[in-house]
């Protein structure tokens, strides 16, 4: 069977690299981490006449009806720089959320890039996100009004609308809201924002089946895991690239560090663990779009191995730099805040390895 990534998507690669290349270098990046919003208005209107905030959505709604093995490849080309900005946020959770609880009318702003969502899961503590989730949904007239706090909300201070899981008396339950206007909060990753969503009688309406949607929202969960993985996988690349480069200018005792055994060594085991990460996931995206029976198992084990590795790969790459890969001006901490924050983001490296546990052993 050929794995390999499609003309179509090799060319939509070349496109993305070009692109961030050209409009994101490492300036630009850098210049979004004191930006308030963290993005500019005029590259998210590229983007979107690129297609790619609605890479996700179907045609019929406007979108290019992609699959999780194209996000991949852009995800990928983004986590390498890392890419600040609302995409994540939007194009692949916002959407990956209302595409599957069937809100196709939030869809067509959004594949145009006039409407930006997120989505407010994440609460505090440890473990199996949905089952952290304590945030309550009341009835009230025609709709709901939620209370509760959603301590991590990505780019929740700038997104029109977020679709927010929140309990009800049949379980969970998926509910829009409208405006959130989260209040920012300092995070690991710089280059990322957060908004805390403070919920007191929060007006919202209800999306989705009726009933408990917590299977449901676990498949969204799972999807959104995969394109987090994805994004690092990006960020490993970057680390590496960045350590091999560095090792083959950096002399030390008359010769450049890369050719010491030990340099040898770790760029070597950085390559080991990325290659996994990559070929885990890619599984995993295959796995969700062709709705295979392993899809779970896939998407537990992409996103426990990566996490564990990615903190691996992006603290190597800080060591193989020595001193100077702890300061400010060079970016290693930069591919180390993104892979460790993406860890801990929807259910982090320990919780997936037993669940995976679970799957296995059921």
């Amino acid at each position: 069977m050929d794995f390999d990534f499609s003309p179509d998507q090799h060319a939509l690669r070349e496109t993305v690299r070009a692109f961030l290349g050209a409009e994101t270098p490492s300036s630009y990046v850098r210049s979004m981490i004191d930006d308030e919003r963290g993005f500019t208005d005029d590259l998210w209107a590229r983007m979107a006449e690129l297609g790619w905030v609605g890479l996700l959505i179907p045609e019929s709604d406007g979108g290019a009806g992609g699959g999780l093995v194209d996000l991949v490849v852009v995800q990928e080309e983004m986590g390498k720089l890392p890419l600040p900005g609302p995409f994540f946020s939007s194009a692949v959770m916002a959407t990956l959320a209302a595409r599957g609880l069937g809100a196709t009318e939030l869809l067509g702003d959004m594949a145009s890039g006039a409407r930006r969502g997120t989505f407010a899961l994440e609460e505090l503590g440890a473990g199996d996100p949905l089952l952290r989730v304590t945030a309550t949904a009341t009835g009230s007239g025609d709709g709901f009004v939620l209370d509760g706090h959603k301590p991590v909300v990505l780019d929740g201070h700038t997104a029109d609308w977020a679709i927010v899981v929140a309990r009800t008396d049949d379980g969970l339950g998926a509910f829009l809201v409208e405006a959130p206007e989260g209040e920012p909060v300092p995070t690991l990753d710089v280059t990322r924002k957060v908004a805390r969503l403070r919920l007191e009688q929060r007006p919202a309406r209800r999306l989705g089946p009726a009933g408990d949607q917590t299977e449901l929202l676990r498949r969204i969960v799972d999807d959104i895991t995969v394109a987090l993985a994805a994004e690092t996988v990006g960020t490993c690349d970057a680390a590496l690239a960045l350590a091999v480069e560095y090792s083959k200018q950096r002399v030390q005792f008359g010769r450049p560090i890369a050719t010491f055994q030990v340099i040898k060594h770790k760029i070597v085991d950085m390559l080991h663990q990325l290659e996994l990460c990559r070929v885990g996931t890619h599984y995993a995206a295959w796995t969700s779009d062709v709705d295979d029976p392993q899809r779970e198992t896939a998407a537990a084990m992409a996103k426990g191995f990566v996490g564990e590795a990615s903190n691996f790969i992006t603290a190597e790459n800080i060591q193989v730099h020595g001193g100077v890969g702890f300061t400010w001006d060079v970016d290693c901490h930069l591919y180390f805040r993104r892979a460790k924050q993406n860890d801990v983001l929807f259910g982090y490296q320990g919780w997936q390895r037993q669940r995976l546990a679970d799957l296995v052993l059921q």
